[in-house]
């Protein structure tokens, strides 16, 4: 897989790199602010562009305005957003904007190599990686809040499904079999009102319900 990093601190985009390169993935370009990486993602269409929230000239939200122009003009660029913080507002963004090929990590969850590179692989191939902190601040409870008839164990199944987690992935988590997992899921479509639909992905919206992102 093929990919572009833009993070304005040299040591960590080296960091970044080196875990990138090591797990396998050519790295395309590495640059320090977002303009760069629209011109890099232009160039090389790579599969996967990991980009700093916070990047020059403001380091405000350059990084998360650039992620959602590679969402809507190269969708088929994945996005992985690192940020120093939790910044909820930034996450609901880029998941309202697209549901698939999108991430959203703490830095610090760079310093275990193989669950970043895994999580980068996961999002490049088309998945979702969130971080557990960034999970948790985005839950949005309301009175009579469908989710508030899920059992715990429902919860952890839609949490983990939140990160990232394929049903084997929850499985493994919980030490349990796929099938009971899969039973979880269909009583967590129910409680959420989702029925099947052709012209929607039930995964997907119960976890945006989940994360308190609103949908059309």
């Amino acid at each position: 897989m093929r990919a572009v990093i833009a993070e304005d601190s040299l040591l960590l985009r080296i960091g970044v790199v080196k875990v990138l390169e090591a797990a396998g993935f050519e790295m395309c370009a590495q640059v320090a602010d977002a303009e760069a990486l629209l011109a890099a993602v232009e160039e090389h269409r790579p599969d996967i562009a990991v980009v700093d929230v916070r990047m020059p000239p403001g380091f405000t939200d350059e990084g998360v305005r650039a992620a959602l122009v590679i969402r809507r003009q190269y969708p088929r660029t994945a996005v992985l957003l690192l940020s120093q913080y939790v910044e909820e507002r930034y996450a609901a963004d880029l998941l309202a904007a697209n549901t698939s090929g999108v991430g959203y990590l703490l830095k610090q969850r760079v310093a275990d190599v193989e669950e970043f590179a895994e999580a980068v692989r996961r999002v490049a191939a088309g998945g979702t990686a969130l971080d557990p902190q960034v999970v948790a601040q985005l839950l949005v409870r309301r009175h009579s809040d469908p989710l508030d008839r899920l059992t715990p164990r429902e919860r952890e199944v839609l949490e983990l499904m939140a990160g990232g987690r394929s049903n084997s992935g929850v499985a493994a988590e919980l030490v349990v079999s796929e099938s009971a997992v899969a039973k979880h899921i269909n009583s967590i479509f129910t409680k959420l009102d989702l029925p099947k639909a052709h012209t929607d992905h039930r995964r997907v919206l119960a976890v945006l319900r989940f994360l308190g992102v609103a949908t059309a």
